[in-house]
C-alpha cells in the first residue's frame, strides 16, 4: 500500500473513531437524561403551591402547563379570545364568548339563577380562578368559599385552616363567604394539588372526592377505601381529574361540598339521590318549580363510556406523553384531544388523523342534534308551566301541579347533566343519548299533566 492510501486509511479511521465516540457520548447523555427525568434545583416541600417553583425542577412540564393559557376552539368546545374593555369591576382585556348570547334557551332554563346572568365558554386551567373571580355571577348571588375547591390551588389553604388537617380545613373553607376567602389563594390548580412533592406520585387532595369515591367503592364491596393508598396508578390518572370535573352540590347551612354518588355515577342515579335528599338549587323564576343546576360531570359520564371500560384514563387523552429529547414527559397543557390527535389518539388508533377527527365530530354532530331536540322540548314545557306560575302550592295544594313542577325539575336536571358535561357527547355517546331520552320522557309526562290542568281550569 503506498503512503497516500495509508494516510487516507488512517485519517478515515480517525474520523470514524471520532464520530463513533461522539455517538456513544450522545447515547450516554441521553440515557443519563432518561434516568434522571428532573433537575433538583430547589427543594420542594408540601407547603409550596407556586407552580413556578416546581417548574425549576420540572421545566418541561411547567412549559406545557403555561400553555393552558392558549385559547383555541374545536367545533363544539374551547374558546378563542374575545376582546373585553377592562373596568374597575372586571380588569380582564380578553374573555371567552358569552354562551347565553349564542343560545338564549339557556336563559330560559336557568331563569332566576345566577347562570342566567353570565355563562361563558370554558377556557384553560390558567383562567379557572380569574374567570370565577370576575364572573357576573359573583354580583348576583352570594357564593360560598366552597366554590374555590375546583377553581384554585387550595391544598395549602386546607392545611392552614385545619392546622395540618386538610379535611378540617376544607370544612372551614366551605363556610366562609367566597369574597372573604378568595384572597387567601393565589394560583389556579397547581402541581401540589395532584402530586406528592417528595415522590412526585399522583395523589388526591380534595376531601370531597375522597369521601365520595369511598362510598362508590363501598357499594362495590370494597370497605374502608383509602384512595391515596389503594388506587392503582392508572386509576389515579383519572381520579386526580375527577377531584373537580364532577357533579356536586353545597349541603345545608355549612355549604359542605358533596358529590352525590351514594346511588351511583349515572345521571338518573344522581337524580334519585337528589329526589330522596330533597335538595334544590333555586326556585325557577318562570314556573315556580324547585329545580337543580347540574355542574360539570365529565368524570361521571366518562365512566359510562367505552374508553373507560377499556382502561383508558383521562390523562391518556387530555395529557398524553410527548418526547422532549430522550425523555418521555406528560403534556400538562390539558386540552381537547382533537387539538392533539397525533399524540392523544393515534397512539392507540392506527387511523389517519383526518378520519379520527371526522369520527369524533360525527359523534358530536349527532349528539348536538338530539340535544337541540331535547332542549326545544324542555323550553316548550317551561313555557307551558308558566301559565300556572302564580299558584302557591303552600296555600293552594294541587297534587297535579306539584307533580308537573317536579317533572320539570327531573327533566331539566337530566338535560343539564348532559349539557354541562364538556365532551359534547363524546365521552359516552350512548349514555348521553339515553339520558336525553329520559329527559324527553319526563317532559312528555309533564305535558300530559299540563293538558289535564288546563282542562280543569277552562272546563274544556
Amino acid at each position: 500500500m503506498n503512503k497516500k492510501w495509508m494516510f487516507a486509511a488512517i485519517g478515515g479511521a480517525a474520523v470514524v473513531t471520532v464520530l463513533l465516540t461522539a455517538l456513544l457520548v450522545n447515547i450516554f447523555e441521553r440515557k443519563t437524561e432518561g434516568r434522571n427525568p428532573f433537575y433538583r434545583v430547589v427543594e420542594i416541600t408540601d407547603d409550596i403551591d407556586d407552580p413556578a417553583v416546581w417548574g425549576k425542577n420540572f421545566p418541561h412540564q411547567y412549559d406545557s402547563y403555561l400553555k393552558t393559557a392558549d385559547m383555541k376552539r374545536t367545533k363544539y368546545g374551547g374558546s378563542e379570545a374575545f376582546p373585553h374593555i377592562p373596568t374597575d369591576k372586571d380588569p380582564r382585556d380578553v374573555v371567552a364568548v358569552q354562551k347565553l348570547d349564542e343560545d338564549p334557551r339557556l336563559k330560559t332554563m336557568w331563569a332566576g339563577y345566577a347562570f342566567s346572568a353570565d355563562f361563558r365558554e370554558e377556557r384553560g386551567h390558567a383562567y379557572m380562578l380569574l374567570d370565577q373571580v370576575f364572573t357576573e355571577r359573583q354580583n348576583v348571588a352570594k357564593q360560598p368559599g366552597t366554590c374555590l375547591n375546583c377553581h384554585a390551588s387550595t391544598y395549602t389553604l386546607y392545611k392552614k385552616l385545619g392546622d395540618g388537617d386538610i379535611t378540617k380545613g376544607f370544612e372551614k373553607m366551605n363556610q366562609i363567604p367566597y369574597k372573604e376567602i378568595v384572597h387567601s389563594v393565589k394560583h389556579p390548580v397547581s402541581c401540589i394539588d395532584c402530586h406528592d412533592p417528595s415522590t412526585m406520585s399522583l395523589r388526591v387532595t380534595r376531601p370531597a372526592f375522597m369521601e365520595a369515591i369511598k362510598t362508590v367503592k363501598a357499594n362495590q364491596g370494597i370497605k374502608e377505601y383509602d384512595v391515596n393508598k389503594m388506587a392503582t396508578r392508572q386509576e389515579m390518572r383519572s381520579f386526580v381529574c375527577g377531584q373537580c370535573h364532577v357533579e356536586y352540590y353545597f349541603k345545608g347551612d355549612t355549604k359542605k361540598l358533596v358529590y352525590p354518588w351514594a346511588k351511583g355515577l349515572k345521571a338518573d342515579q344522581i337524580l334519585e339521590y337528589y329526589q330522596e335528599d330533597g335538595h334544590k338549587d333555586w326556585v325557577h323564576a318562570l314556573t315556580g318549580a324547585k329545580v337543580l343546576k347540574a355542574q360539570h360531570p365529565e368524570f361521571e359520564m366518562f365512566n359510562q363510556g367505552s374508553h373507560a371500560r377499556a382502561g383508558v384514563a383521562c390523562v391518556d387523552c387530555h395529557m398524553p406523553y410527548q418526547r422532549v429529547g430522550a425523555m418521555k414527559v406528560t403534556d400538562h397543557q390539558v386540552r381537547s384531544p382533537l387539538l392533539n390527535i397525533d399524540k392523544a389518539c393515534q397512539t392507540c388508533h392506527n387511523v389517519p388523523e383526518a378520519e379520527l377527527k371526522s369520527r369524533a365530530e360525527t359523534i358530536q354532530d349527532r349528539h348536538m342534534e338530539l340535544r337541540n331536540v331535547t332542549f326545544d322540548a324542555l323550553v316548550d314545557y317551561i313555557n307551558d308551566l308558566k301559565e300556572f306560575k302564580d299558584i302557591d302550592l303552600e296555600k293552594s295544594p294541587n297534587k297535579k301541579l306539584a307533580q308537573a313542577r317536579d317533572l320539570q325539575k327531573q327533566a331539566q336536571f337530566l338535560f343539564d347533566f348532559v349539557e354541562a358535561e364538556n365532551s359534547s357527547g363524546f365521552h359516552a355517546p350512548q349514555e348521553s343519548a339515553r339520558v336525553l331520552a329520559l329527559s324527553i320522557e319526563k317532559i312528555r309526562q309533564g305535558q300530559k299533566i299540563v293538558a289535564e290542568l288546563r282542562k280543569e281550569k277552562t272546563g274544556k
